[in-house]
Parts: C-alpha cells; sequence; structure tokens
C-alpha cells in the first residue's frame, strides 16, 4: 500500500489539475457564449457591454490621480448609458470600441507590454481582441501592484523602523538591564580596534584601480570612530557562537539571518580554498575557462553539504572529484595530465583544507572578512574593484553574501542606532571620535 503521504500529494495535484481544467472550461464557454450573442440576428449585446463595463473599471483604476484629462475621456467613450442604448438600436460597435481600449491601453501599460499591445492590433475578430485586452489588462493590473508596493516600499520601511524601535523602547522601560549584552558587544570591537588594527593581506595580484583601494581605506590607522566599532562588531558576530547566551540585545532578531550568513561565508572558504589550491596544480588553462570554474563549483558546493557534521568525509569526496575532473579536463584538451605525484599531492593538500589551522583556509577566511568589512564601510561595488588575491573566482558569491551583509546591518542601525550612539560615547573618547553619531554604512 503507497503511503499516506504519497496518496495526499497524488490527491492534491490531480484536484489542482482539475481545478485549472474546470477554470479553463468554463472561460472557453464563456467566449463561446459571447460569439453566438455577437453572431446572432440580431446581436445580442448583453455580454459585451458587461465586458466593456468591467474594461472601464479596469482603466480607471489604472490611471493615477493627476490624468483628469485621461478619466473624462475614458469616461465619455465608454459612457455605460450611451452604450445601452446604442446596443438596443443594434448599433453597439464592439470592434471600433475595443480599438479605443487598445488605444488608451498603450497610453497606460509598461514598456514591457508593448509587444503584447502590438499584436493585438492585427485582430480583427471582435471575440479575440476583448479576449487578448482582458489577458493584457491582467498583467497591467499585476504592473500596477508592483509600482505601488515599490512607490509605498521607503514609507513602509521607515514604518517598520520606527515600529521596531518603539516597541524595542518599551521593553526597555521595562527592563533597564536590557542593552548590557550589547554594550559589552560594543566594548570589545572597540578594544578589537585599539589593541590589534586589522592588516591587509597581500592583494599584489588583483586589479588596481585610481587612488587608495578599498582595502587600504579600511586598514589605515585612524582614531578610533562610531562607525567603524559598529563595523567591527558585526564582523565579530560572524565569529561569535550564535547561541552564546550575551547575545546583544539589539540582534537577536536577526540571530537567524546571521547564522545562515556565517553558514554561507563558511562554505565560501572551504569553495575557495579547493579553487586556490586546485589552480595552483592545474594553471590558467583550464582556470581560464569561466565553465571549468562554474563545473568545480557545483562540484564543490555539492559535495561540501555534510561538511559540518563530517569535514574529513566530504573533502575527501571533493579532493577525489576534483583531481579527476582535472586530470580528465587536461587530457581532453590534449594537455599533459597530472602525474601520480602530482595527483597525489593535490589530494593531500584539498584533503588538509578540513583542518581550521590549514594555512590556505586561514588565509582565505582572513581575506573574506576583509572584504565584508570593505562592504560595510564602502559598499560592495567598490570592494568588488579591489579582491584580495584567491577571491576573483568566487566574486559573484561574494557580492550575494556581502550584499546580505550590508542590508542586514544597515537595517540594524537604523532601528537602533540611537542606541549605539549613546553607547559609543560612553567607550569613545571626544579626542578619538570622529563622529558625532552612528552613520549607516
Amino acid at each position: 500500500m503507497a503511503p499516506k503521504g504519497i496518496l495526499g500529494a497524488f490527491s492534491t495535484a490531480m484536484n489542482l489539475i482539475l481545478e485549472g481544467k474546470v477554470k479553463e472550461t468554463v472561460h472557453n464557454a464563456f467566449w463561446d457564449h459571447l460569439k453566438e450573442q455577437l453572431s446572432a440576428t440580431p446581436p445580442d449585446f448583453s455580454c459585451a457591454l458587461e465586458l466593456l463595463k468591467e474594461i472601464k473599471e479596469i482603466l480607471l483604476s489604472l490611471l493615477l490621480p493627476r490624468q483628469n484629462r485621461l478619466r473624462i475621456e475614458i469616461e465619455e467613450a465608454l459612457d455605460m448609458d450611451l452604450l445601452k442604448q446604442e446596443a438596443e438600436h443594434g448599433a453597439l460597435k464592439v470592434l471600433s470600441l475595443s480599438k479605443y481600449v487598445l488605444n488608451t491601453m498603450a497610453l497606460l501599460c509598461a514598456p514591457v507590454r508593448d509587444e503584447a499591445l502590438q499584436k493585438l492590433e492585427n485582430i480583427t475578430d471582435p471575440v479575440w481582441l476583448l479576449r487578448g485586452i482582458f489577458q493584457v489588462l491582467g498583467l497591467m493590473k499585476m504592473d500596477m501592484v508592483n509600482y505601488t508596493i515599490q512607490s509605498l516600499q521607503p514609507h513602509l520601511q521607515e514604518h517598520s523602523i520606527q515600529y521596531e524601535r518603539a516597541k524595542f523602547q518599551e521593553l526597555l522601560n521595562k527592563q533597564p538591564s536590557l542593552l548590557n549584552h550589547t554594550t559589552k558587544w560594543l566594548t570589545q570591537a572597540a578594544a578589537d580596534l585599539t589593541m590589534s588594527p586589522p592588516t591587509c593581506p597581500d592583494t599584489s595580484d588583483s586589479s588596481s584601480v585610481a587612488g587608495p583601494s578599498p582595502s587600504e581605506a579600511v586598514n589605515n590607522p585612524e582614531p578610533l570612530s562610531p562607525t567603524m566599532v559598529l563595523c567591527q562588531g558585526f564582523l565579530n558576530l560572524l565569529l561569535w557562537d550564535l547561541e552564546n547566551e550575551e547575545f546583544p540585545e539589539t540582534l537577536l532578531m536577526d540571530r537567524t539571518r546571521l547564522q545562515e550568513l556565517k553558514s554561507q561565508l563558511h562554505q565560501l572558504t572551504i569553495m575557495a580554498s579547493v579553487l586556490l589550491v586546485a589552480s595552483s596544480f592545474s594553471g590558467s588553462v583550464l582556470f581560464g575557462s569561466p565553465q571549468f570554474v562554474d563545473k568545480l563549483k557545483r562540484i564543490t558546493k555539492s559535495l561540501l553539504e555534510d561538511f559540518h557534521s563530517r569535514p574529513e568525509e566530504a573533502i575527501m569526496t571533493v579532493s577525489e572529484q576534483v583531481s579527476q575532473e582535472i586530470h580528465q579536463s587536461l587530457k581532453n584538451m590534449g594537455l599533459v595530465a597530472l602525474s601520480s605525484d602530482n595527483t597525489a599531492s593535490l589530494m593531500g593538500q584539498l584533503q588538509n583544507i578540513a583542518k581550521k589551522e590549514n594555512c590556505v583556509r586561514s588565509v582565505i577566511d582572513q581575506r573574506i572578512h576583509l572584504f565584508l568589512k570593505c562592504c560595510l564601510v564602502l559598499g560592495v561595488q567598490r570592494s568588488l574593484l579591489d579582491l584580495p588575491g584567491g577571491l576573483t573566482l568566487i566574486e559573484a558569491e561574494l557580492a550575494e553574501l556581502g550584499q546580505k551583509f550590508v542590508n542586514l546591518t544597515h537595517h540594524n542601525q537604523q532601528v537602533f542606532g540611537p542606541y549605539y550612539t549613546e553607547i559609543l560615547k560612553t567607550l569613545i573618547s571626544p579626542a578619538q571620535a570622529l563622529e558625532t553619531k552612528v552613520e549607516s554604512v
């Protein structure tokens, strides 16, 4: 007997298919009925009038408040009382009205709908034309919904910021010690910057740009500032045990997202380490091919899913697959394949990446953290201009990680910036501070 879960899923799928078939059948029956009405002698315009009334309502709903002239024009052209009189005398020009609707839609639609409207212009059958009009109007309604959401997004975001801050303040009023862990977190970040300023990894093989590089701009020794302390604090969270009971109160709602970012960072560290080691054995010919690099990425990513629980076994499988792929690709290109000694050395170096203290892995990890710091200070796009060595092969993945990290920290600073400012005033002396308040990076 089949499991209940499978039967339930099958039943649901069949119901959805049947529901879709029923809707399609009813839909087709309606248009067939409309065709019969218009083809009758004398024609019956009852369905056509209902359609024109609905079309008029949709067109009016798509207008912006300032489009008063067009609103008046639509009201006059699709005056339902007048159209009913024309229908009663058998003089309703459905095709002519449909063409008017089509021209009006062309004034209101987004450029992406131009092609669909152009196809409708050549239709002379009023039923098919009306059917096509309704299909495109449905798309235009969705376009308007999306436009409205985008327009409201800044206002919704500002409301969300104010709401979150107000709710946190209510909790703080009841629990004055609610910022203790946040204060400790920022205190540690300030101490980290004071005791051991970050150093810039060698970026000699990265592309050069005019002026100071992002890494130089980030690591240039400067007095402590609130923004730099916050950046260090956010970076420290990626090294924390996120189950720590002393987790900053202001970031509790972001703990899950931080865990996801931490996992993504870890995966990229291993992937970049694998690619760096592999490239040293296969040269620029193979790694000059984006297709080859993408294939190695896919192989590595799929095999690293169990790395957290079984690192040695996972990296063993990766080393076998990667060495085989390099060997076969060199052979297919007519190049000298890896010798048995080189293959053994490659696999050995790849397997060593499973160790946390592995040199390649440590350097890559430091460089990814430096990149993320650049993202917080300078933005993702500028940071990508000067990637440290070993990271260029994962540029797209780094851009995604960096943008997620920036988005999370930016929203957090917008909500809790006033609290951070007050805490940092006690940590940074006026002589050191370059800023009077926390700025969103």
